[in-house]
C-alpha cells in the first residue's frame, strides 16, 4: 500500500473565530476561496449531530474529478478552540489521490485566529503515481497555503476570492512580463539578475501568497490529530 503524505499549513487570521468558522464550514463559501475544489455539496443528515456527508470536485484541463468525503465539527472545547475532522476519498481514474484524512483547527489568540490544517493522503497509479506524486504534493501544499491567505484576505480586508485572484494573474503577468523584458534587452548577468528580482518580490496586500503562511508545525500539538478523527468513519 502506498504511504499517506503528510502536509500542514497555519495563519493568522485577524477575525472573528465565527465568521472563519462559517466561511470555512459553510459549502458555499468554501468552494470559493479553496483553490483545491471546484465544488462541495453536502448532503443530508440523518440528525443534526450526524457525521456530514459530502461529494467534492475539482475541474482539471476541462475535466470534473470527483470524490466522496465524511466530516465533524467539535464546536466547544475548554480552551475556546475549534476543530473538524475529515476523511475522503475518490475512485475517479483522472485522481491522484485515492484516499485520505486530515483536520482543521481553530485557536483564538489575542491577535486573531490561528487557523491550522495536517492533511494525508494516499497516492493511486501505482508506481506511476508514486512519481507523480513528488511534484503533486508540492503543488498541494502550495494551493492549500495560497487559498489560506486568499481566505484571510477575504476575512480581514473585505478581498472576495474573486478579486484575489483577478489580483494573483496581474501579478503574474507582471512578473512574466519583467523577467521577459530583460532576457531580450539586458545583458545575461542584468537579466538574471532582474528575473530573481521580479521572482522574490514580495506581492501587493492585496495579493494572495503561499509564502505568508506557516508550513512545518511550531509545536507537537498543532501537528497531533483530533480524537475524532480516529472514530470517524471511512466514506
Amino acid at each position: 500500500m502506498a504511504r499517506r503524505r503528510t502536509l500542514y499549513v497555519e495563519t493568522l487570521i485577524r477575525a472573528d473565530l465565527d465568521a472563519v468558522w462559517r466561511l470555512t464550514q459553510e459549502p458555499r463559501p468554501h468552494q470559493r476561496w479553496d483553490l483545491r475544489f471546484t465544488s462541495i455539496d453536502y448532503l443530508p443528515k440523518e440528525s443534526e449531530d450526524a457525521e456530514q456527508h459530502f461529494r467534492y470536485a475539482v475541474r482539471v484541463l476541462g475535466l470534473e474529478v470527483g470524490g466522496v468525503g465524511v466530516s465533524v465539527g467539535e464546536r466547544v472545547k475548554p480552551d475556546g478552540s475549534r476543530t473538524s475532522a475529515l476523511r475522503f476519498s475518490s475512485a475517479h481514474p483522472l485522481s491522484l489521490i485515492r484516499s485520505g484524512a486530515g483536520y482543521w483547527r481553530y485557536v483564538p489568540t489575542g491577535d486573531g485566529v490561528r487557523f491550522l490544517t495536517g492533511y494525508g493522503y494516499r497516492p493511486g497509479w501505482g508506481r506511476l503515481g508514486a512519481l507523480a506524486d513528488l511534484p503533486f504534493r508540492r503543488l498541494m501544499g502550495w494551493g492549500t497555503a495560497w487559498s489560506f491567505d486568499r481566505l484571510r484576505l477575504w476575512l480581514e480586508r473585505g478581498v472576495t476570492p474573486e478579486e484575489s485572484l483577478r489580483h494573483a494573474l496581474a501579478d503574474a503577468g507582471t512578473r512574466l512580463a519583467v523577467c521577459a523584458a530583460a532576457w531580450a534587452t539586458a545583458p545575461t548577468v542584468l537579466a538574471a539578475a532582474l528575473t530573481l528580482g521580479a521572482l522574490l518580490a514580495p506581492p501587493l496586500p492585496s495579493t494572495p501568497a503561499a509564502r505568508r503562511c506557516r508550513r512545518t508545525p511550531p509545536d507537537r500539538r498543532s501537528s497531533t490529530a483530533p480524537a475524532t478523527l480516529s472514530t470517524l468513519e471511512h466514506p
